[in-house]
């Protein structure tokens, strides 16, 4: 699917610099850089639902240490 983004004149100068020492394509570090980063941004916007439901009284949480029992993990 075609997608096309603006980039900060100083950003798409880096792109470029990375991609014409390496020989790659810009379009390679931008596919890599989507495919890295939507999990991070995935899961921010998950940790942040999350959070909102915990101040809301929807969610509960576990002290670390009764994780670790339940786990079998505090020895």
């Amino acid at each position: 699917m075609p997608t096309s983004v603006r980039l900060k004149p100083e950003i798409e100068a880096r792109l470029d610099a990375l991609a014409a020492k390496t020989g790659r394509t810009k379009a390679f570090y931008l596919r890599q850089i989507v495919e890295d980063g939507i999990d991070d941004l995935e899961d921010y916007y998950r940790a942040e639902e999350i959070s909102k439901r915990i101040r809301r009284g929807e969610e509960t949480t576990k002290p670390l240490e009764q994780v670790m029992r339940e786990l079998g993990l505090d020895d």
